[in-house]
């Protein structure tokens, strides 16, 4: 597949639903036996374990009220994922399920007290030996040039959307506004659905849009993007995009 990001729609956190988690392993084998590709998120523990875990801290999924970047790998173990008996997946044990069945598409999380080029290589060492087909992104385009410049064979984008929370000044006008693109040259984009900036609408190479719920809003989004990254119910995969 040239770029699967074009052709493949893309479930968001792995195919979870009802008793199956996002980010968990149960997701993960959902979306192979589906056939859909998996968009997933990465981050450090205490100790720089590489764990796939999007929140910042462990409370909406766990009921546990630590940052991500307080736990320690051992205590990472004993957290449970929304009252199931998923935990919180490795890296290691992402890849081991997936196998290269799909393809995946990896989002390093911010983590402001980490360095781009850290946390490239151990990213890049996770993966080292993987057979499958994947592709990086993040909000921090730091970490995508980072990454990029170890692996310039591996497709890398920038993440954005308008409503950056609580990210202010100079780092929310980037992530809103994709204003790192000229130093980075990522080779897709991905933008929150409904939201827009130029650009992401003058962006000549691959664009996503995400996170898309229902047919309605996929056809609102391929009007703008060539993929989505979805949630919540099955695009059919035979569209071409």
């Amino acid at each position: 597949m040239e770029n699967f990001l074009k052709e493949l729609p893309v479930a968001h956190r792995g195919l979870h639903g009802a008793r199956v988690p996002e980010n968990s392993t149960a997701a993960f084998a959902r979306a192979c036996e589906a056939g859909y590709a998996i968009e997933t998120d990465v981050r450090l523990t205490k100790d720089g374990a590489l764990i796939v875990f999007h929140d910042d801290d462990y409370f909406r999924m766990t009921g546990d009220s630590r940052s991500a970047s307080e736990v320690p790998m051992s205590e990472v173990r004993g957290l449970f994922l929304q009252n199931t008996a998923e935990k919180i997946p490795t890296a290691e044990e992402l890849l081991s399920c997936v196998r290269g069945r799909v393809p995946l598409l990896i989002e390093i999380k911010n983590m402001p007290h980490v360095k781009a080029n850290d946390i490239a290589r151990i990213l890049s060492a996770a993966l080292e030996g993987y057979q499958g087909e994947y592709a990086v992104q993040s909000f921090n385009p730091l970490y995508v040039r980072a990454y990029k410049k170890l692996h310039p064979e591996i497709l890398c984008g920038v993440l954005g959307t308008r409503e950056t929370g609580e990210v202010g000044g100079i780092q929310g006008y980037i992530v809103r506004n994709l204003a790192l693109n000229f130093l980075v040259r990522p080779d897709f984009v991905s933008y929150r659905l409904g939201d827009s900036c130029r650009a992401f609408r003058h962006f000549k190479k691959t664009k996503l849009v995400w996170v898309v719920r229902s047919p309605a809003e996929e056809a609102a989004a391929r009007e703008v993007a060539d993929n989505i990254i979805f949630e919540g119910y099955l695009p059919k995969k035979s569209q071409t995009v």
